[in-house]
């Protein structure tokens, strides 16, 4: 499946951050020298092509629970798992919020929705920011992933990673390829079965 990550594409420089882990063989943690535009508002209609970083290693997440963006059974599922066996083991605190928080200072980070708002002709999803916290950080981010059974784990584990900053190959530093087995979920396209693998892993650890 194609994924894209959306962010406005405006031109104020952010510095590039040495949080990575060493360990990682390139370094795809939002900013990189090819990936440095600041993090900003969208509101609900994505217009860009970049990933913020979430606000700190406390992840909270929901699910649109009613009307058009409800997510069904099986994907609220697909979800769950891949937050709980993918995400939670890293360094990221992960939660589900059942009470979930649109405004102010301490948003649920992620928010879920099934949707083709906002994703292009030819991707299956899209994450942005809805409410930028400062120029590298952002306090909600919405992924939007089509109906249909587009709802896969390891498309899910490929937007959650943009919601926390993670990049493509062709945005990291060292540049490596895309499709580079080495970035799991990361890959594009990403296949249903693929996981965060270790440099991903290292990433957020070593930025969370």
């Amino acid at each position: 499946m194609k994924a894209v990550c959306m962010t406005v594409a405006v031109f104020t420089a952010v510095a590039v951050t040495a949080g990575a882990a060493w360990a990682a063989f390139t370094d795809n943690m939002y900013p990189t020298p090819y990936a440095n535009l600041a993090c900003v508002d969208e509101g609900s209609t994505p217009n860009g092509y970049l990933s913020c970083q979430t606000d700190n290693a406390t992840l909270t997440y929901y699910m649109d629970s009613g009307g058009s963006n409800m997510l069904e059974t099986v994907d609220r599922n697909r979800v769950n798992y891949v937050m709980e066996h993918v995400f939670e083991p890293t360094d990221l605190t992960v939660s589900l919020d059942s009470t979930p928080s649109f405004s102010g200072s301490a948003e649920t980070d992620i928010v879920y929705e099934e949707s083709g708002i906002g994703v292009p002709s030819g991707a299956s999803g899209v994450t942005f920011c809805n409410d930028a916290a400062d120029h590298l950080r952002c306090d909600q981010q919405y992924i939007r992933i089509l109906g249909g059974g587009h709802y896969a784990n390891g498309l899910i584990c490929h937007e959650t990673g943009h919601a926390v900053g993670l990049l493509h190959g062709d945005q990291a530093s060292p540049v490596t390829s895309r499709r580079d087995e080495r970035l799991g979920c990361m890959e594009d396209p990403v296949s249903d079965g693929e996981v965060l693998q270790d440099n991903n892993i290292d990433n957020i650890n070593g930025t969370y």
